[in-house]
């Protein structure tokens, strides 16, 4: 009884004994070559471990030669005798490291020893009871390996019956618990409630086009949105990843989640080549890998599989209707999706071409598939946007967005982004407040964890004077997104409608400190410090903005900082330089409203106004609460613009 014991184990329906070197399938054996049974024995032992290549070829072939296609070979074999199936897996591939035994694996020692054992100790205690002189007392001479000296009664022997049956409970629970202390163990995997979607780069070698692996991230982003049970950081935080090579801790870390979705794809041709894992932050651990190897048209095929993978490594139940959703497909056509993707990888850049390319590329998808929900989503946020870029005015734009919404709603009313992008219509260009609330709640009620909603109806509370509801969803909407530099920015900006200036600087630099090449954020600091009275950091960081990203609004604000400050000379001449600029090119009425009321030209400043009302500004939703304003609450004009608006 002092040897080493060879351990046997259990896993599903399965007996490993590793005396007799046996795999049992519920008392029947199942045949395994000499190295396939030493690659199981191998794997079980470090279960939930992922056993790179190079430590399997030293303890199973450690002196023959092998390639990695000879283990790929053995695992295959080893998966076929197990009689894997999609839905009951032992095995499970990491992509470029290895393998790790999935199952839970309960160690029971060798089934012989096991056996011995206790019939050790139950002649032991038989013995003991038979053996007693008629006082009790044990003949000694008589019980010569008898291990427990001193009086033994037969309540005493019941008594050492249970403490060996509970020591053995005890050595199982032990192993159960030990198992569950292992990185993908039901206890463990629940506690994962967030995740990154990061974008997939191009295999080694490949030349695919860099808008397939956002897309495919993307793709992931929006099904796995709607699960309530977990947050999920947007398109928009993980858009700085997508480069070769990213240190998965420090990602995770940055973006305050507890997984990683981590992949790599290649196009050739009609292939499609899929390798991905779900990566545990806190240590790195492979929860799942897996390749998927396709024809292109099956690329929806891979986005189910793999949303599916994740929510079950997760441990996720999910209810009738976020199964509904998951599975969704809003397209059947590759084309179409192909140039949906196009379109979100423009959209993602912000930029005055990054938006009217977009806004190409979700035509064309909506050519090839008028029925495309998410591409008429595509198109109501491109063209909201148009008029805040001044790429056109709002009463050309506006009118597109809303029917582009609208569209999408009367597709699949159950998309909180149409929902959200149609609130932003109702709030800056038709100025009905109801409405726009209803949209932002709709939004929010379809998808909890969808940062922008947040952060637009923040906007909307604010502008309505609720500054505390309104700093409330700006605060959720960091909480859900707190990597986006927008907002992040917005954060100081809200507080700065409150008229909390100190704490609207405060917010303005740390949201640099996270993001200092943020033009918008420097430009919400400035006017907190212009509130302040801080002129020259007002200046300061307008011209930091001018550098990052000149713009007419800009110089209106600059304007009037120069104003404030004194400098009547440099106010001239910076609104020249708006005035010339508007001889080139499309400057909106409310910039030179801005511009005017800066060197203290109210009557004109008033003018301009009126124009942008004309012309349905989106800037107007400010009138209330814009400190900037107060200085003409007092005029009959201003007073009339803020009814015409309807506050």
């Amino acid at each position: 009884m002092e040897k080493q014991l060879n351990p046997s184990y259990t896993f599903g329906p399965f007996q490993l004994d590793s005396a007799k070197r046996q795999l049992l399938r519920e008392g029947v054996t199942v045949p395994l070559t000499p190295k396939v049974f030493d690659l199981l024995l191998y794997l079980v032992k470090n279960s939930h471990r992922v056993v790179e290549k190079e430590e399997l070829i030293e303890h199973i072939w450690p002196d023959s030669f092998v390639e990695e296609r000879n283990i790929a070979q053995n695992i295959f074999t080893l998966r076929k005798a197990l009689g894997e199936t999609g839905s009951e897996r032992y095995v499970e591939t990491v992509p470029r490291r290895g393998y790790r035994f999935v199952a839970t694996v309960r160690p029971l020692g060798d089934l012989g020893a096991d056996l011995i054992v206790a019939r050790h100790v139950r002649s032991e205690l038989i013995i003991e009871e038979e053996e007693v002189s008629a006082e009790g007392e044990p003949d000694r001479k008589a019980l010569p390996h008898t291990r427990w000296p001193g009086r033994l009664t037969r309540a005493k022997a019941v008594g050492i019956g249970l403490l060996a049956s509970a020591l053995a409970i005890g050595l199982i629970a032990a192993a159960y618990f030990w198992s569950g202390g292992r990185p993908d163990s039901p206890r463990t995997v629940a506690e994962i409630r967030s995740i990154a979607v990061l974008p997939f780069k191009p295999m080694a070698g490949s030349e695919t086009d860099e808008y397939l692996g956002l897309g495919m991230a993307d793709a992931l982003i929006t099904r796995l949105s709607q699960i309530r049970q977990i947050l999920v950081r947007p398109t928009r935080a993980v858009l700085k990843y997508n480069v070769p090579d990213n240190d998965l801790a420090t990602v995770g870390r940055e973006l305050r989640v507890d997984s990683l979705l981590d992949g790599r794809i290649q196009k050739d041709g009609e292939r499609l080549r899929v390798t991905v894992q779900l990566v545990r932050v806190s240590d790195g651990a492979s929860l799942w890998g897996e390749t998927f190897d396709e024809r292109f048209t099956g690329i929806f095929n891979v986005q189910d599989s793999i949303s599916d993978k994740v929510t079950q490594k997760m441990l996720l139940e999910l209810s009738g209707e976020e199964k509904r959703q998951m599975t969704k497909r809003y397209t059947q056509s590759t084309e179409a999706y192909q140039d949906y993707t196009r379109g979100r990888y423009h959209w993602n850049k912000r930029t005055e071409e990054g938006l009217k390319t977009a806004v190409k590329h979700y035509e064309e998808a909506i050519e090839k598939d008028p029925t495309y929900a998410l591409a008429y989503v595509g198109l109501a946020e491109c063209y909201a946007l148009f008029s805040t870029y001044a790429v056109m005015p709002a009463k050309e734009s506006f009118p597109k967005a809303e029917a582009a919404a609208l569209k999408a709603l009367e597709l699949d009313e159950r998309i909180a982004e149409a929902h959200a992008a149609l609130g932003v219509i109702r709030y800056e260009y038709n100025w009905d407040w109801e409405a726009a609330d209803r949209e932002f709640k709709r939004a929010i009620e379809l998808n909890p964890n969808y940062a922008t909603a947040h952060q637009w109806y923040g906007g909307y509370l604010i502008s309505l004077g609720r500054f505390d509801e309104g700093i409330s969803e700006i605060r959720r909407a960091q909480e859900l997104d707190p990597l986006s530099p927008i907002i992040n920015a917005s954060v100081g900006w809200f507080h700065y409608f409150a008229r909390r200036h100190d704490e609207a600087i405060q917010e303005g630099r740390k949201a640099l400190s996270l993001e200092g090449n943020t033009a918008i954020a420097h430009y919400f600091l400035a006017q907190a410090y212009i509130e302040k009275g801080m002129y020259d950091d007002a200046i300061s960081e307008l011209h930091k903005t001018l550098s990052l990203a000149p713009d007419a609004d800009t110089l209106a604000l600059l304007v009037r900082a120069y104003a404030l400050a004194g400098d009547k000379e440099k106010a001239k001449k910076t609104f020249d330089e708006i005035d010339r600029l508007a001889k080139r090119s499309y400057v909106p009425p409310f910039t030179l409203g801005v511009a005017y009321m800066g060197i203290g030209d109210n009557d004109r400043a008033l003018d301009w106004l009126e124009k942008a009302l004309e012309e349905r500004s989106p800037n107007l939703v400010g009138l209330k609460t814009e400190p900037a304003f107060d200085g003409l609450r007092s005029e009959p004009r201003f007073k009339e613009l803020m009814r015409r608006v309807g506050f």
